[in-house]
């Protein structure tokens, strides 16, 4: 008899569901009373107002449709509990190793001191340092960016083991010393101030680089920074792979003696006549330098300005997939996007509370969540386009091998051949392997054509919280994010992968329904636009859309709105917002609906009519003077 072990996990059922369906049964048949009020009352042939009553009857229509829609989502959540105590019971040489996937593209947007806590965070996790590899992608293929990246590996062999003997958290250090103004209880306050100074004079020296445009004359001769050249810009440059710390070398230690984990520099080769595909080019071409150096059989990807907020991250995703009764279809595990830069009232509505809460959670319970583009473990194979097979057995200790094969020089070499402009050409890279071009959300659809292959795929959110990043500061940014959002959702509503038709047969049709959630929200804009203006305009001219406040067909119109806004609230605080924000929220849903939301539909329906071309737009994670944005407790 083989080996049996404990569950990893377990999965309950939203408490108080049975409340909220028959809740939601009254606004239901409050709804089809409105239908009938308005198909038994529309003015006649030649009567002022029919016209406009017609149109918002249909707006009417698009509101239920999309309502019931959301029901399915809200229904019935379910919540997942790793035990990574089990799991830690197990011996840590059978843990499989971990690639980490970090994406940038831009210095002035995304701070160079930004990014380098994000990765310092990442190689500082709580596991076994030999089984980690941590990539970054510079998209900028800025020598400013290596220049963060070679101090932030020096400063690492300091800042791991204070990390580790003090159990810290965060483990970014621009969050921890932001938020921790004097050591804490269990930490020596000379070693903490010592490592303090340390991280502010690396901080300081990055940023004079920063500032200056260049680096140190005598840095030059070290090893990777001669591959930069005159005439090299961000759109115009070659394949550049550095392995700054090599973890299969006995010399890559820490302070303590102990192993360091792998960090390599990656900037793919741009030219002006290629398309690079934006982030999901970077990240097919991470996934083949991977391979190529570590090949691990677990990738997380993370955001630049998303760093860990939780070292045992990864021990609560590997109860998932290591799980031998409920594992084995599990492509990708989840983890909600949270900001640690929220105001009290959430001024611009940012902080997603309701949707991590609520609707991701109601999302699992069709098959598990779409894959967010960030805070995501991911399995190798099915990257690769691996279909599900009941037969599919995962080998964990892929990967192990090839860290002891081949030395540093010969893998960069043999990676950047794998990053060149043209190496995708005439192949599946970008369709059928790795994530999906050709689509502003390239995670969404990648995610869908995951599902679409038999996989499931979970959503975990623990009480500590495990990534935290920077939230748009300003509305014009959040305005823009939201505008991207809906545009590239849409555009896979109106693409041959519609979840509609592509989803037919693979998955189930209330999953398919689900997907189209988000995908909506871009043509939600119009029926709005229309109840906000019409309405107005009818009554200044004398016209009444509505009943009279005394008739009883007032009844139906009245208990929707006040139910519909009475649910919102007491969900919004149940999840964690105040009053004020959860009218910040209501605010600012109007906002993004007339304006990022009517863009989006706008500019998807002119990329479909080929009048414009695919574009992306990095959300800046610096204020307006310039500072990289601070970071403050949520």
């Amino acid at each position: 008899m083989g080996e049996s072990h404990e569950p990893l996990f377990e999965t309950k059922q939203a408490k108080g569901r049975f409340a909220y369906k028959l809740f939601a049964c009254s606004m239901l048949v409050g709804i089809c009373l409105i239908w009938f009020y308005r198909a038994t009352h529309v003015p006649g042939w030649g009567e002022r107002g029919r016209w406009a009553w017609i149109g918002i009857f249909v707006a009417e229509l698009w509101f239920s449709f999309y309502w019931i829609i959301i029901q399915l989502i809200r229904w019935s959540p379910i919540y997942h509990y790793t035990h990574t105590e089990k799991l830690s019971q197990r011996d840590e040489t059978g843990l499989p190793n971990v690639d980490i996937f970090v994406c940038t593209a831009d210095p002035i947007a995304e701070p160079p001191t930004l990014v380098i806590s994000t990765i310092l965070s990442a190689m500082a996790y709580n596991y076994p340092p030999e089984k980690l590899s941590v990539y970054l992608s510079d998209d900028a293929g800025s020598i400013m960016t290596f220049y963060a990246l070679w101090e932030a590996s020096r400063f690492a062999k300091h800042w791991l083991p204070f990390c580790k003997q003090y159990n810290v958290e965060p483990r970014s250090p621009a969050a921890y010393f932001s938020k921790l103004c004097k050591p804490g209880d269990a930490c020596n306050p000379t070693e903490w101030s010592s490592m303090k100074n340390l991280y502010e004079e690396m901080a300081n020296r990055i940023d004079s680089v920063v500032m200056l445009g260049k680096i140190p004359e005598e840095l030059k001769a070290n090893k990777g920074f001669s591959e930069w050249s005159w005439g090299m810009t961000s759109r115009n440059h070659p394949p550049i792979v550095q392995i700054l710390i090599d973890g299969r070398d006995h010399g890559s230690i820490d302070s303590n003696g102990n192993a360091l984990p792998t960090l390599v520099y990656m900037a793919r080769e741009k030219r002006p006549q290629h398309h690079h595909h934006f982030k999901a080019g970077a990240m097919n071409a991470l996934i083949r330098v991977s391979s190529e150096i570590s090949n691990s059989p677990i990738i997380l990807n993370m955001d630049c300005d998303m760093y860990s907020n939780n070292s045992e991250s990864i021990r609560q995703a590997l109860c998932f997939f290591m799980d031998e009764e409920k594992g084995h279809d599990i492509a990708f595990v989840q983890y909600p996007q949270r900001f640690d830069n929220i105001t009290k009232n959430d001024l611009y509505g940012s902080s997603l509370n309701a949707i991590n809460e609520v609707e991701i959670p109601g999302l699992d319970s069709w098959g598990g969540p779409p894959y967010l583009g960030t805070g995501c473990f991911h399995r190798r194979g099915i990257l690769y386009g691996r279909k599900y097979s009941k037969d599919y057995k995962e080998d964990w200790k892929a990967g192990i091998e090839r860290k002891t094969a081949k030395n540093a020089c010969i893998l960069e070499e043999k990676a950047k051949s794998l990053i060149t402009c043209t190496f995708e050409h005439n192949t599946q890279w970008g369709q059928e392997i790795g994530l999906k071009y050709d689509c502003a959300a390239e995670d969404v659809i990648t995610g869908l054509l995951i599902h679409c292959r038999g996989w499931k795929s979970v959503y975990i959110n623990p009480p500590r919280r495990a990534f935290l990043g920077v939230a748009p500061t300003t509305l014009a940014e959040s305005l823009v994010q939201y505008k991207r959002w809906s545009e590239g959702n849409f555009q896979i509503i109106l693409s041959k992968y519609c979840p509609l038709i592509f989803g037919r047969g693979k998955i189930k049709l209330g999953r398919q329904m689900v997907y189209c959630i988000y995908g909506l929200w871009a043509p939600s804009s119009l029926p709005t636009l229309y109840y906000l203006v019409i309405p107005s305009l009818c009554l200044l001219n004398g016209i009444s859309l509505f009943p009279k406040i005394m008739s009883p067909w007032a009844i139906p119109f009245a208990y929707i709105a006040m139910g519909k806004h009475v649910y919102e609230l007491v969900e919004s605080l149940q999840c964690g917002d105040t009053l004020a924000g959860w009218w910040n929220l209501q605010r600012m849903w109007i906002l993004r609906t007339t304006t990022s939301f009517l863009y989006g539909t706008i500019a998807t329906i002119l990329k479909l009519l080929g009048f414009s071309k695919m574009g992306f737009t990095i959300t800046a994670k610096v204020s307006a003077d310039g500072n990289a944005s601070k970071r403050r407790t949520p």
